[in-house]
Order: structure tokens, then sequence, then C-alpha cells
């Protein structure tokens, strides 16, 4: 039969476990910590987007394509030209063929703004400094938006003073036209733009989301002009009123149709599908994995 065993006297607890409260005093960070909020974002993104290299390239040809096309045109009218030959012309028209190569450049910084964070995995370390993904797409619509119409209205501003100053014989233009071809182009150029950011955000590939934004530039106009069957007559005529080219004209007062688009209608409808096509991307960004 065993021996029952003497109990055990009792310790005393340790120190740090007889305190009442919290097992570890407070700790105050010398860090300030403060709530984020969206300036922190537009911060973040504006560091971005000035300090890769992609942004220099873009803008720089936009900014030659713009200024360099805008003045060879109107030299090479006021050149050519004869007495009368520009009676009624508004000069400020001649920096569309500019405006409408240039465009291409914008459309492509929009894409790279979102698309390429997917192509390099960076957008991960995006989401963990910034956990709201909405407020991530806002940031980088906002300073691209600013980046793009500001670059614009300089760049349309310039040649518009220098067509004017060259082609003299020219009639003078109205102060709704030149609010029109510079103001009203340039929002409507950076809308165009951000469109490519929100469709790089969908996409999350840069070529491709690069191809679908030059394809709504160009196939419309060039689908037009290949249907010849009467049927087809009403769908040719919206795709040539609706056509970015001709939108972009009709802030020259030159609409290429005679039906369509007129005064400030094409920022209108741009915003429109802007505004829509950035609601959709935000509520896929909340859905998908990064």
């Amino acid at each position: 039969m065993s021996t029952p065993q003497p109990p055990m006297p009792q310790t005393a607890a340790p120190n740090w476990q007889a305190a009442p409260g919290a097992s570890y005093p407070a700790y105050n960070s010398p860090i300030p910590v403060t709530r984020t909020h969206l300036g922190h974002a537009l911060a973040s993104e504006w560091t971005k987007i000035r300090s890769v290299r992609s942004t220099m390239w873009t803008l720089g040809v936009f900014v030659v394509l713009v200024i360099g096309i805008g003045l060879a045109t109107a030299a090479l009218v006021a050149a050519n030209a004869t007495e009368g030959d520009l009676v009624g012309e508004n000069p400020l028209s001649f920096g569309f063929f500019g405006l409408l190569l240039g465009i291409m450049c914008i459309m492509t910084l929009g894409v790279l703004t979102t698309a390429s964070e997917y192509g390099t995995g960076m957008i991960r370390t995006t989401m963990t400094a910034c956990p709201s993904r909405g407020r991530v797409l806002l940031a980088k619509g906002i300073v691209f938006f600013a980046v793009a119409f500001t670059v614009t209205l300089v760049s349309s501003v310039l040649v518009a003073l220098a067509d004017v100053s060259m082609l003299s014989d020219a009639r003078e233009p109205s102060g709704s036209e030149w609010l029109k071809g510079t103001v009203g182009v340039s929002l409507y150029i950076a809308l165009l733009g951000l469109l490519s950011l929100v469709v790089g955000s969908i996409i999350r590939h840069s070529a491709g989301a690069i191809t679908i934004m030059i394809g709504l530039l160009l196939a419309p106009l060039v689908i037009a002009l290949f249907m010849f069957s009467e049927s087809l007559e009403d769908l040719r005529q919206a795709l040539f009123e609706y056509s970015i080219p001709n939108q972009l004209s009709v802030f020259y007062s030159q609409s290429l149709t005679d039906t369509g688009p007129s005064g400030w209608d094409p920022l209108w409808f741009m915003l429109v599908v802007t505004g829509a096509a950035f609601a959709g991307a935000w509520a896929l960004l909340e859905k998908r994995d990064v």
C-alpha cells in the first residue's frame, strides 16, 4: 500500500502576474500614429507617377506631337494659302491634328498607371499600405486626371496662341471658341485618359488594355468606312458621329458629319461613359483578389 504524499507548498505568484491589469506596461511609440485618409493616398500616387520613367516618356512624346504637328500644320497652311483662303477659318482648328495623335500617349499613360502595378506585383504592396481599395483607385484617378489635364491645357494653349499669330488672315476666335479649343478639349482628353486608367484596372494587363483603347479610338471610324450597304447606313452614321476623332473635332466647330454631337456634347458623353466604367472598376476591385 502506497504512502500518501504530503501536499506541495504553495508558491507565491511571480511579480509580473501578481498585479491586476495588462501583462505588460503601456508602450508609447515615438512615431506619431494618425488615421490615414485620401490625402495620404494622393501623396503616394503623386510620388509614383512623377518618379517612373514612363510618365516622362509618354508626356514628353505627347508634348512634342501636339506642339510640333500643331505648329507645322499652321506654318504649312500659312505658307501655301493665298489671299482670302483663310477668311472665316478658325485658326484654333489646326491644333486638332497634333491632339489626335497625342491622345494615344495619354491613353497609354492611363493604362500604365494601374495595369503596370499588376504586372510587377507592386499592387500587393500598395493594397497592404492602403487596404481601402476604392481609395487607391480614386487617388490614382485624381492624380492622373490632374496631370493629364494640366499638360494638355498648357500644350493646347501654346499651339493656339502660335497658330493665331501665324494665321493672321483667319478670323479672330470668339471667347467660347477659345474656351472649347483649350479647356474643353483638355477636359475631354483627360477624361479619355481616365477611362484608359479604369480599363487598365479592369483588364490588369498593360498590352491588352492599351490594345482595347487604341481599338476604341480607331475601330469605329475604320469600320464605318467599309460599311457600303444601305441597310447599315444608320449604324454607319452613328459610328461616324460618336467616334473619338469626330467628337474631338466638335471642340473646333468642324464636326466631320452634319449631324451628331455639337457644342459641349462630347464632354458630357465622355463624362458619363467614364463614370460608368469607374463605378464598374470600383465594384470589381472590391470583389477580386489582387
